[in-house]
């Protein structure tokens, strides 16, 4: 089995990346659905965050009230660091929960959206970091996800550079361009990723 870390800094593109390895035979774990899934209501995670934040950040049904909870913890470093103490931990157990279940020749893609500003780097056999410069992160949070230009550029900030994430690259995928351009540099990453995924499989 590989062990494969996959990040890339919001409006890079890494979903489509993800999506990418997913048809072509990759176990994925989505760092993000399960941070979704142990905050769920009646879950130990939900309880701690509303003992940690107060019980506004609940919708009236009593889910998560995630734009609410965003407002709070993107503009203070604080308490996004208290989240992340909260939810890191359960998204952590849950993933090396999936990882055990995949098979040994298998290419398991852990979807990690701050793996760089968490410092997770040493927990994969290598990184793939979706690289796209930041007037193309900004284009398509504006164009594509609705984000005034001042919001896309505070969720940017709020995240590690593009040159910190190049600097924990194993391997890089530029995504400037067109989706056309992308799939043939992903296909040509999948082929390395299973290749090395054999030999590992061999040296076990």
């Amino acid at each position: 089995m590989l062990s494969v870390g996959l990040t890339g800094g919001i409006g890079a593109g890494k979903s489509e990346v993800s999506r990418l390895f997913v048809s072509y035979g990759a176990v994925l774990i989505d760092a993000d659905r399960i941070a979704r899934e142990v905050v769920e209501p009646g879950t130990p995670g939900l309880a701690a965050v509303v003992e940690a934040f107060g019980a506004d950040i609940l919708t009236a049904d009593g889910a998560l009230d995630r734009p609410k909870l965003g407002a709070i913890v993107f503009a203070d470093p604080e308490r996004l660091a208290a989240l992340n103490a909260i939810v890191h931990p359960l998204v952590g157990a849950r993933s090396a929960e999936l990882a055990g279940a995949a098979g040994p020749g298998d290419v398991v893609v852990h979807d990690v959206p701050l793996l760089t500003e968490n410092g997770l780097a040493p927990l994969y056999d290598l990184v793939v970091v979706v690289d796209a410069s930041c007037e193309t992160q900004l284009d398509r949070l504006v164009r594509l996800r609705g984000m005034t230009e001042d919001e896309a550029r505070a969720r940017m900030a709020a995240q590690a550079t593009r040159a910190q994430r190049r600097a924990v690259a194993d391997v890089l995928i530029d995504n400037d361009g067109s989706l056309e351009a992308l799939e043939p540099q992903v296909r040509k990453v999948w082929e390395d990723l299973k290749a090395r995924a054999a030999v590992a499989t061999r040296q076990e």
